[in-house]
């Protein structure tokens, strides 16, 4: 007689075949509804078959320093930014850290302290930006500065700001941007602070939020809009290695527990920032951008490395500081919980420059903002910085990185060709938008199928004329124009046919 199945093994089963949507495929009897939101082709969520296509990781382009740290207050190991549009104004917060490496170097005050300052810059584009003087708090006699927060302020909490700005429809005005910081002592936990117009800041909560996690890195937290909910993403140490932990509130005061993000298909990796958010376009998704830490020991390829004399240095205070190394990852997720992570670096330490190739290195910051592209006639790009020059002198420096909208992965095929099928969608509005690039040669079709994979009548590939070309937003047409309102609210699928070209996004809307 055949046993029946315990409990314990459907678990087991269950949680093989994974526990987020995320994951689990679609049959065509369970269409998925996406109405009329951007869906980008960071992961294979909505895809059900490839041929001759494959998903590409792509590589933000490196821009100008956007900001050198060089005033008397700042210093050489200046990090964890945050970076998001406020209205017609670009907000910046970062830590400012001097750690003083070597005889020629001089000594700050405060110094030797990873994390002792807050400080505070704007932009009116996101590519120019100032220190204004906020006259706040005194350093060598003198209020002119950006300093925005001073560790032991009040007594514990620690200069470690983490802004947003809180679009819960409930927040009341003198709480309307919110951060998470680390209040001191005994051990580390997480408290909240408040600010009416992101300038001055109080604490908002009167005991610590969230305790479980060792939050030494960039703890952040956001407002989450399709859900209805904040969410906060730390730090912690998992089968010691550093890793992600990520915790859910109704009212920013009472946090569930935390949980381990998943990242399946991915090797165990240490992480250290985590950088997530749900993308301004596509809100239900959740874009990350880890840093990766590797500590490669000492080999020779490591003494090969600029400046082995200065990283022997750093190694007296800390072997790690002299043989680790990081660079930038991205990741994406529909639950918050379990990621698509890309374990090919995103943001790599290029080339083997004074300053570079370090711990501390590439650390990108939290938040993506829309910004002009340089060439006349291009469309926005986004923008995100990342620190480098790190541990040398008195100062380092961030610099701007841009990538296209959306683009940070693509659907791609040579121009001998490649196609991919979805699976059954269910969508709202009347048309198919595409964002796309091709060469001169290559192209895109599409073709509207129903749920069983069979070609609806005027929307076959011979009826789609060959698309060509670069652009955020082209809509696709076929033979009997681009109405598709009639299979609005039916199961469909897309087949697209590319030939040297790359897809990024579609969406249908109106």
């Amino acid at each position: 007689m055949m046993r029946r199945p315990t409990q314990r093994f459907l678990v087991t089963l269950f949680l093989f075949a994974g526990t987020a949507s995320f994951y689990l495929r679609a049959s065509a009897a369970e269409p998925i509804q996406i109405d009329s939101r951007l869906e980008l082709m960071v992961d294979d969520y909505l895809l059900d078959k490839m041929t001759g296509a494959k998903l590409v990781l792509h590589q933000p382009l490196k821009r100008e320093v956007a900001i050198n740290h060089n005033a008397p207050w700042e210093g050489n190991n200046c990090g964890y930014y945050t970076v998001f549009r406020d209205g017609d104004l670009y907000r910046m917060y970062y830590v400012v850290a001097h750690i003083p490496c070597g005889e020629n170097e001089r000594r700050k005050e405060p110094a030797n302290h990873l994390m002792t300052v807050a400080a505070y810059a704007e932009s009116k584009d996101g590519i120019h930006w100032v220190k204004p003087e906020l006259g706040q708090f005194e350093f060598a006699g003198s209020t002119n500065n950006n300093i925005i927060m001073w560790d032991g302020y009040d007594k514990r909490t620690e200069a470690f700001l983490v802004p947003f700005k809180d679009t819960n429809p409930n927040c009341k005005p003198d709480e309307r941007y919110k951060s998470l910081v680390r209040v001191g002592g005994d051990r580390l936990w997480l408290w909240t602070l408040k600010s009416p117009e992101g300038i001055h800041w109080s604490r908002l909560s009167d005991k610590a939020v969230i305790t479980r996690g060792e939050f030494d890195s960039e703890n952040l937290a956001f407002w989450d809009a399709v859900r209805g909910e904040y969410r906060a993403f730390f730090r912690g140490y998992r089968e010691g290695r550093r890793d992600i932990l990520t915790a859910t509130s109704p009212d920013f005061a009472n946090w569930s527990e935390p949980v381990w993000l998943e990242y399946p298909g991915s090797p165990p990796q240490e992480l250290y920032t985590n950088q997530i958010a749900p993308y301004y376009r596509a809100p239900h998704i959740f874009l990350g951008f880890p840093t990766r830490y590797v500590d490669r020991g000492w080999t020779p390829s490591l003494d090969a490395l600029p400046e082995l004399e200065h990283r022997k240095q750093r190694a007296k205070m800390s072997p790690r500081y002299g043989s680790a190394i990081t660079d930038g990852l991205f990741m994406s997720s529909r639950d918050g919980v379990t990621f698509k992570r890309w374990d090919e670096a995103f943001l790599r330490p290029g080339p083997q420059e004074l300053g570079e190739w370090l711990y501390g290195g590439h650390y990108q910051n939290w938040g993506l903002v829309e910004t002009k592209s340089d060439l006349a006639g291009a469309p926005n790009e986004l923008s995100m910085y990342a620190v480098e020059g790190c541990w040398r002198g008195t100062a380092n420096r961030l610099r701007r990185y841009t990538i296209r909208i959306d683009g940070f992965v693509s659907l791609q095929a040579p121009l001998s060709g490649g196609e991919c099928t979805t699976k059954p969608l269910v969508f709202s509005g009347s048309q198919l938008v595409v964002n796309y690039a091709t060469s001169a040669a290559g192209s895109i079709r599409v073709e509207i199928q129903d749920a069983d994979g069979k070609p609806l009548d005027g929307f076959h590939l011979e009826d789609c004329p060959e698309i060509f070309g670069d652009s955020i937003e082209r809509t696709v047409f076929w033979q009997t124009g681009k109405d598709l309102s009639k299979l609005a609210g039916r199961p469909v699928r897309l087949r697209m046919l590319l030939k040297d070209a790359d897809v990024y996004s579609f969406q249908f809307n109106e």
